[in-house]
This record gives C-alpha cells, structure tokens and sequence, in this order.
C-alpha cells in the first residue's frame, strides 16, 4: 500500500494535494494536481502552501483551476493491505531462524542483516 506524502514544505506535516514543477527556460511555477509518482525535481504541497505559493518578480505562476484533493486509495492500495494482513496471520507461515555465520565469532544472521557480538576490549 501506498503510503501517504507528506508536503515537501520543511517543518510541514499535512498530506500533500499538489506537485509543484517548474519550468526554468520559461521563468514559471507550475501547481498543478498531485502526480501519481513522487519525481525528483518537483515538489508535493498541502493545500494551505500550494495556495500562497509565491514566485520570484519576472516568474509567472499557473495553477490548477480546480479544487486540489487528497489521493483517494485505490483498489489496488487496499488489496494490498488485505493481502499483508492474510500473510501476517497465516500460521503456517515460516519463521526466520538465526543462521550462524562464523560460530568462532559468534556473528549470526538474520535474513540480509548481521548480528555481530561486542567487541572484547583488553
């Protein structure tokens, strides 16, 4: 399942509703509808910064015309979560055992992370 983002906004915990672009070659900001994937060089905002968002003198701002409104889930996000309950639950459902890895070490692993023993300071 999808988690929920957040608003890219330092210090700003609300969900975000709008991804923020910007096209440098035209000088402009583009607010438009939160995009379906997060991209490296935009920007997710709440409703609240993506409202007062404003531009440097010379910069023009486009917004989306309509209302800006959280994600909804999906059907996809929620069989999802269906399906990872079922599998936690399962009884039958193997367990991870410690495996060692060098007994005279006294390292063990678990799954890709290793447990390694303090070590003995002389």
């Amino acid at each position: 399942m999808r988690s929920v983002r957040r608003c890219s906004r330092t210090g700003c915990t609300n969900p975000a509703v709008a991804t923020l672009t910007y096209a440098y070659a035209d000088s402009t900001a583009v607010v438009g509808p939160l995009a379906t994937y997060s991209e490296p060089h935009s920007y997710d905002l709440c409703e609240e910064h993506a409202m007062r968002l404003t531009v440097p003198r010379g910069w023009e701002v486009v917004r989306h015309g309509g209302e800006f409104a959280a994600p909804e889930p999906s059907v996809d996000d929620l069989t999802a979560l269906a399906e990872a309950v079922r599998e936690a639950g399962r009884v039958d459902r193997p367990v991870d055992r410690v495996d060692p890895i060098d007994p005279s070490m006294g390292a063990h692993r678990r799954g890709h992370l290793r447990v390694l023993p303090d070590p003995i300071e002389d």
